[in-house]
């Protein structure tokens, strides 16, 4: 059985997403999506709990919160090597954690193949723009980039709320200041409050999880501070109404009225199988004209694909226009582009 240090080298020169150490299988990584054993042996449950007692050792961390709530997320790095985000958790009575590669430069956009319609947002001076998606789908990855974009172009001040820590951005023409939940900050609401008094420009939120947390996201918004955040949807609209839904239901037209004035953008990410065996983003974007902030305000978002199937000129794309054109480009295969559509029998016609 080899050493936290060897599985970690292994899963960065293998150049995996993650890394597995659940007691009871083998040692595996996810290489492209598809999970990959490193080793015939099994981890047992004490050798998990080595493991994962190097890597809290390693991250100078307790792991209290581990023992309160089963489970706990964390970063840490390793100098030289990579930096690493962790979620440990107890499963069948034994510690486990998957463990995400993160690299310590930020990724190139181009080589992700992020649109530039989504890097220009980093020029948006105010208002809420969300990246949203399932997990996994490279949400974090794409509001990094945005806000490298931001640190290499802007004079500004940048203030970033995660849990944990994922990429490290140094000062460039900005100032970054990165808080992580739980080490720097008590919760996100608590540290979105206190930052609307330590003068930002951007704030990066790394997720909205309550509706208190949103309704405090939506004023620095309205404020005049440009607000990135994320949230576990998956679509333009399941975006919006996942908003609004959060509040009681005697706020929700109030809710609908501020969104309507401070939501700018809304990209909506999955990752899908390429040809050559790799994974490619099909992106969502919906604008924020007045058109779409009426549908938002009269409670008609069912209308609002419509408006973004029609918005191509305005730099709208619904998410069944984004995979045909990877079909068309011939990055992926015709029964990907059928099991990730969101109208199959649309798509059906339009691969001919």
């Amino acid at each position: 059985m080899a050493e936290l240090l060897d599985y970690l080298k292994q899963a960065v020169d293998r150049g995996a997403s993650d890394l597995f150490l659940v007691a009871g299988g083998a040692v595996s990584v996810k290489e492209e999506g598809n999970l990959v054993p490193l080793e015939s042996e099994r981890l047992m449950p004490q050798d998990s709990e080595r493991l994962i007692a190097a890597i809290y050792e390693k991250a100078g961390r307790s792991p209290v919160r581990f023992k309160e709530s089963g489970d706990d997320d964390f970063s840490f790095s390793v100098p030289g090597l990579a930096r690493f985000r962790v979620n440990a958790y107890r499963q069948r009575g034994s510690m486990s954690a998957v463990v995400r590669v993160v690299a310590f430069s930020i990724p190139d956009y181009k080589t992700l193949h992020i649109p530039e319609e989504v890097m220009e947002l980093a020029s948006v001076k105010s208002g809420m723009v969300l990246v949203t998606g399932t997990a996994g789908s490279g949400k974090s990855t794409t509001q990094a980039c945005i806000v490298d974009r931001i640190n290499a172009t802007r004079r500004a001040h940048i203030i970033t709320l995660e849990d944990p820590i994922e990429f490290l951005h140094r000062n460039n023409q900005s100032i970054v200041s990165q808080r992580e939940v739980a080490t720097d900050t008590v919760d996100y609401l608590s540290a979105l409050r206190a930052c609307l008094r330590q003068a930002p420009d951007v704030i990066q939120l790394g997720e909205m999880r309550d509706h208190s947390t949103i309704r405090t996201a939506m004023t620095a918004a309205e404020t005049g501070h440009l607000l990135l955040a994320t949230l576990h949807t998956k679509g333009a609209v399941n975006t919006i109404d996942r908003i609004v839904d959060s509040f009681p239901a005697e706020q929700q037209g109030q809710i609908r009225f501020q969104l309507a004035m401070v939501l700018h953008t809304v990209v909506s990410q999955q990752l899908l199988p390429t040809v050559d065996g790799g994974v490619t983003p099909a992106f969502e974007l919906l604008r924020l004209d007045n058109a779409v902030r009426a549908l938002i305000r009269d409670n008609k978002t069912h209308q609002i694909e419509s408006a973004m199937a029609a918005g191509s000129e305005r730099g709208m794309r619904t998410m069944d226009q984004s995979i045909l054109t990877l079909y068309k480009e011939g990055r992926i295969t015709r029964d990907t582009a059928l099991q990730y559509a969101e109208n199959r029998e649309q798509m059906e016609r339009k691969l001919v």
